[in-house]
């Protein structure tokens, strides 16, 4: 069965591989429950991990272009803009209400990963939008889906005077997409603090801008782009120096 299997998948991407894996050994798992198989002939196998996606941030020349995009509707652009220049986590902006807002210190309370209160701050961009976003309402969710909600919802999540509810991430991840042609909500995040570490942000300011408790967990986003590599290579090369 091994031979098999390689020969069937094993030159198909990991995901790919792992999955077709996982299938097999539901099905073996199966027969044995019935007697049908004593051993465990996949036993042998090991699942194989992804290769690492170092190219997560995008340039600093297309988060420019995108978040300048004055076609796109008001409540993305102002999403967008403010997942960028706070660096937090979208489910953290989508959860926030308008009584969380500081829109005259730029900043707003949210919660962080195992529930701990943190505060975001934001930048001039966001700041201009947030205020055109709102219209004057001092309570309910900042972002709020486009019509009514069509099911009922907890009071929480729902702006009573119009009805519409808060903007879920599955529908805030999938205007992203539709609209970058394949890119994520997590790369905002991912570009925020990478473009941060290439211009020297020490490590305490990091974990303040990503949340993170853990300096481990900055590793990923420490990593200069390769946008930030070239212009490192040209200030060293030689040649370019004596021009």
């Amino acid at each position: 069965m091994v031979a098999w299997f390689t020969g069937r998948w094993g030159e198909r991407a990991p995901a790919t591989y792992n999955r077709n894996l996982d299938t097999l050994r539901s099905t073996i798992g199966y027969w044995r429950e019935q007697d049908w198989l004593a051993g465990d002939p996949s036993r042998a196998l090991r699942r194989r991990g992804r290769a690492p996606d170092r190219t997560r941030a995008l340039g600093r020349a297309e988060i420019s272009a995108l978040l300048g995009r004055e076609d796109l509707p008001l409540r993305e652009r102002t999403l967008w803009r403010l997942l960028y220049e706070s660096a937090a986590r979208a489910g953290e902006v989508l959860a926030l209400d308008v009584e969380d807002l500081d829109l005259r210190n730029r900043c707003a309370k949210v919660r962080r990963k195992g529930n701990a209160v943190d505060v975001i701050v934001w930048q001039t961009g966001t700041a201009r939008l947030l205020p055109r976003l709102l219209k004057g309402r001092s309570r309910g969710p900042v972002f709020l889906t486009d019509r009514r909600a069509r099911v009922p919802l907890a009071p929480a999540d729902v702006y009573e005077p119009t009805g519409q509810a808060r903007l879920s991430y599955r529908r805030a991840a999938e205007r992203f997409t539709e609209t970058t042609g394949g890119a994520t909500l997590h790369q905002l995040r991912h570009s925020a603090l990478t473009h941060a570490a290439e211009d020297g942000a020490n490590t305490s300011t990091l974990l303040s801008f990503s949340g993170h408790t853990s300096v481990a967990s900055l590793a990923r986003y420490a990593r200069v782009s390769p946008e930030a590599l070239r212009r490192w290579q040209q200030h060293r090369d030689p040649t370019t120096r004596r021009r």
